[in-house]
């Protein structure tokens, strides 16, 4: 079938069974183009709850779908391709929290959204990188346990000396793979560029940014300045939506395009096969009961 085609059917399809298509912001162009909300994971998993919709078509990784499915028990939650994961969501053990917990008196631990259920069923609260300032701070352990992502926890660990932070070596390969050398290629051909990255960067990264924040915070930094020109350290997928609202400002990525593969394997047609042969996500009732505290634990604490 033709492109066109395709996404007449998935249009018809999405009416005749009253699903919802969502997707992360990382994905294709013309993925993000027929979903009927884009965002992070944050946003993503309040629109899974609060929309009226039984069944979601979910253009993302499985991470996502997992939590949508445990604060949605109810609800049909249908990965666009199953096969799209994020490695850093591995790499993190439950038997490796269960050391640390031991280890350490008055310990939170705290999980970065981009995790697998069993994990998120081993902590304490969750956080994204939009809110995890905002939340952390308002617990009253002082020892954190910041799992998986050691780059946002050493970011957020700068900002609240008060707090002990133990960290986990998880990393997205995406956003480490940017390095000194390239920005500093790509700010002598864009010396007037503000740069703005994602906390997912490494430090050295970090430090020569004129902002730093989650993709969703980046857009709209991006968006309210008066600044024509951006540096942008994070997954290429962001550009579209940087470009829709912004026809007049031109964005530059540092070093090779960031391309996240998982995300890119999501197809229109991965979304229509999956509104015509809809697999829901199941997650183990047990896992699923503990994850949720957890999540709910973030939504309370992040409004």
């Amino acid at each position: 079938m033709e492109k066109d085609a395709i996404i007449k059917e998935i249009e018809r399809l999405k009416k005749e069974k009253q699903a919802l298509i969502v997707a992360h912001y990382y994905v294709r162009d013309e993925v993000q183009a027929i979903a009927d909300y884009v965002g992070d994971s944050y946003y993503l998993s309040k629109i899974c709850r609060r929309q009226p919709e039984n069944q979601i078509i979910f253009c993302g990784v499985a991470f996502m779908g997992e939590s949508a499915k445990i604060l949605s028990p109810e609800k049909t939650i249908v990965m666009a391709n199953p096969s799209s994961d994020c490695p850093m969501a591995h790499m993190i053990t439950a038997q490796k929290i269960e050391e640390v917990k031991k280890q350490y008196e008055d310990l939170a631990v705290v999980c970065y959204i981009n995790s697998t259920a069993e994990i998120k069923a081993h902590s304490d609260v969750i956080v994204t990188s939009s809110n995890a300032y905002q939340i952390i701070s308002r617990l009253k352990e002082r020892n954190i346990f910041f799992v998986p992502d050691e780059h946002l926890g050493r970011f957020i660990a700068s900002k609240l000396p008060e707090k002990k932070f133990i960290f986990n070596h998880g990393f997205c390969h995406v956003h480490t793979s940017m390095t000194q050398k390239a920005l500093e290629e790509i700010k002598k051909q864009y010396p007037d560029a503000q740069v703005l990255v994602h906390p997912e960067c490494s430090s050295e990264i970090i430090t020569q940014a004129d902002f730093v924040g989650s993709t969703s915070e980046i857009i709209q930094y991006a968006t309210e300045s008066r600044q024509k020109e951006f540096i942008i350290g994070t997954e290429s997928g962001v550009l579209y939506e940087l470009r829709q609202k912004n026809p007049d400002k031109h964005f530059h990525t540092i070093g090779e395009k960031p391309y996240c593969p998982n995300m890119k394997r999501i197809t229109l047609e991965d979304v229509l096969y999956s509104l015509k042969y809809p697999q829901g996500v199941e997650v183990e009732e047990k896992i699923a009961g503990k994850a949720k505290h957890a999540l709910m634990r973030m939504h309370e604490l992040g409004e």
